[in-house]
């Protein structure tokens, strides 16, 4: 009982975190198989028809793990909109690394620089980038550059702010202290600064990560030929709802490994974070 015990406390957030995920795969076969609709037809009689959804509006995880085997491994189709979706991200992202992380350290670090660019960090963190998206498809087209934009409006923005806050966030004795042995501006930067901003920059990259995998989807069904979001637009509308939920859930795996694999090396720098007395 203890070693079973011991075992439970190691692994409790994959066990719990498994068994929701099997209590709902297994809920939501049976609403297309109609096992619920058998279960409450004694109670609800005619009524528990309701409880019986078409595979046109819902799929199954069995239909929908079928349709993934012969997309990835059968017919490899997916493998082409995936790579495609894969490189506008790639360069979303690392555009919005490139542009942020500068952007935010420079206006914590000065003051002036901070009252210049904090309106439109603020007015761009209050306005959904999607909106912009008409504009981007007039200017740039519905190719790869519109795709890597909306990805970049997304994904800069918790970036830049984060930087910016991490700058704030700074020990001042730190500061002063370097600064009292004649250290300039960048060996400040590189010895003190970065340093204590490196928890808070991960942290911004995992929220970036997340909002890069809307930029992709959003980016792809608004007028785009290949992609995943182009095959999930394309799927819905001839009712194939098994390959919109592959789409979905390729989407949702590759952003969950991401987010994991960014908070792995977050909590790795986690004790560089300032703690508030």
């Amino acid at each position: 009982m203890h070693a079973e015990r011991s075992f439970y406390r190691a692994h409790e957030r994959a066990i719990l975190g498994g068994a929701m995920v099997l209590l709902f795969l297994v809920a939501w076969e049976g609403l297309e198989r109609g096992w619920w609709t058998e279960l409450l037809r004694p109670l609800l009689g005619a009524s528990a028809e309701r409880f019986t959804l078409k595979p046109i509006f819902i799929s199954s995880p069995t239909l929908v793990a079928q349709a993934a085997w012969r997309m990835f491994f059968v017919t490899g189709e997916i493998w082409r909109d995936l790579a495609w979706s894969s490189l506008g991200y790639s360069l979303g992202l690392a555009l919005a690394i490139a542009v942020g992380i500068p952007l935010g350290l420079a206006a914590g670090w000065y003051r002036r620089f901070s009252y210049a660019v904090e309106p439109f960090l603020s007015a761009l963190n209050a306005t959904p980038q999607v909106a912009f998206l008409p504009l981007i498809v007039v200017w740039v087209g519905t190719g790869l550059g519109a795709r890597v934009l909306i990805i970049f409006l997304l994904a800069v923005l918790p970036i830049a702010i984060n930087a910016h806050a991490a700058v704030r966030t700074t020990d001042p004795r730190l500061v002063k202290v370097a600064a009292s042995f004649g250290a300039g501006d960048w060996r400040l930067f590189r010895t003190v600064v970065l340093p204590s901003a490196l928890p808070f920059l991960l942290a911004g990259l995992r929220l970036a990560v997340g909002r890069g995998m809307i930029g992709v989807v959003v980016g792809e069904i608004y007028g785009s030929a290949s992609g995943i979001g182009a095959m999930i637009n394309q799927a819905g509308s001839r009712f194939q709802t098994d390959k919109v939920f592959v789409g979905v859930l390729t989407i949702v795996a590759a952003g969950v490994i991401l987010v994991e694999i960014v908070a792995r090396i977050e909590r790795r720098f986690d004790v560089w974070r300032p703690t508030t007395p």
